[in-house]
């Protein structure tokens, strides 16, 4: 029985296959730096091959993204440079997001540069904002509610002179401004300011009738104030989209302040009367003792008298006579009373 022993691979097998897989991966790495450099210079972008080569292993860059950015551009008519791509997409940006926004503002007619492009998507870079919906603003107006949707609040309300309240929403319709688009006040600022105008125009009218009859000089008065200064929009035109009656605010305040100057009136009125309430109670005391002093000064009477019997000033005649006199007067005082008592009863 024999046995079939496998053959053995010899060292220089081993080396030639290694240098036939070496040969595979770089076949498939050139072909596919070739695949795209052929796109670039069949689409009127050319690239270099060291560019690309560079780019994918000194850079760290999506050499195929960046080419593809260019053959857009180029295919748009705008000669952005493979250096620009590079630095954009090394700073953060949007290489692909920034050359739409481009193309599209060419298409429109608007002049923007690359640079400024870029720094929009720089800018707007992190928000829920981008260069081309800056762009598409500025092609196609954006309308902008007021109040906001975020907000919580329906309407605008302001208080006109005679204290009616009236009710305003409002439309406001802008373009993007590009030159002005980064560092700018954003829809947030817009909104703030068209309220502020709203409740000013409605706060200087006469009577809330003219406003409701003349709705359309909150707009003028509004749109006058230039309100988009220092924003990152243009304003087209202002639309007052609905307008109310609210409350009388001003019945309401005269109310509140008749009730505030009754408890005043009431809180004073209470004052007086704790005042006099002590007044009384001190005259009660004073009172008192004034007739404690009545009661000392009369017990020092009878002192007196026998003072006056021990040095001789008073004798017991006299004291008998001052005796008699004080009985008759007492007895007369008694026999008057009744008669006094029976006219007062008598009295109607």
């Amino acid at each position: 029985m024999s046995m079939h022993l496998p053959l053995a691979i010899t060292p220089t097998q081993i080396i030639s296959l290694g240098i036939a897989f070496a040969f595979i991966v770089l076949g498939f790495i050139i072909f596919s730096f070739i695949s795209v450099w052929l796109k670039a210079q069949s689409s009127g972008a050319p690239v270099s091959l060291w560019n690309l080569v560079v780019m994918r292993w000194f850079r760290k860059l999506p050499y195929n993204l960046i080419v593809e950015a260019r053959i857009a551009a180029v295919k748009a008519g705008i000669d952005v440079e493979i250096a620009e791509l590079e630095t954009h997409y090394m700073a953060g940006g949007d290489i692909m997001q920034t050359t739409l926004g481009l193309i599209n503002a060419k298409k429109a007619g608007i002049e923007i540069d690359w640079d400024r492009a870029c720094t929009i998507d720089l800018a707007t870079k992190g928000t829920d904002k981008s260069i081309i919906e800056a762009v598409r603003t500025s092609i196609n107006p954006k309308v902008i509610d007021v109040p906001g949707a975020g907000s919580g609040r329906a309407t605008i309300d302001g208080v006109a002179k005679d204290g009616i309240q009236v009710k305003a929403r409002a439309r406001v319709t802008v373009r993007s401004n590009l030159e002005r688009y980064v560092g700018s006040a954003q829809e947030e600022t817009i909104i703030a300011r068209v309220g502020e105008g709203i409740v000013t125009t409605i706060g200087s009218a006469e009577t809330y009738k003219w406003v409701l009859e003349n709705p359309d000089s909150i707009s003028k008065n509004v749109l006058s104030r230039g309100l988009d200064t220092g924003t990152a929009f243009e304003i087209l035109s202002i639309d007052i989209a609905d307008i109310d009656v609210g409350e009388n605010i001003g019945a309401a305040l005269q109310v509140a302040q008749a009730e505030a100057n009754k408890d005043m009136a009431q809180a004073q009125a209470e004052i007086r009367r704790a005042a006099a309430v002590a007044v009384e109670q001190e005259n009660k005391a004073k009172v008192q003792e004034m007739q404690a002093k009545v009661v000392e000064a009369q017990a020092e009477v009878p002192l007196a008298m026998a003072e006056a019997f021990r040095t001789g000033n008073l004798g017991v005649m006299d004291y008998y006579k001052m005796m008699n006199i004080q009985s008759d007067t007492e007895m007369r005082r008694t026999i008057s009373k009744p008669e006094e008592d029976d006219d007062i009863e008598g009295n109607p």
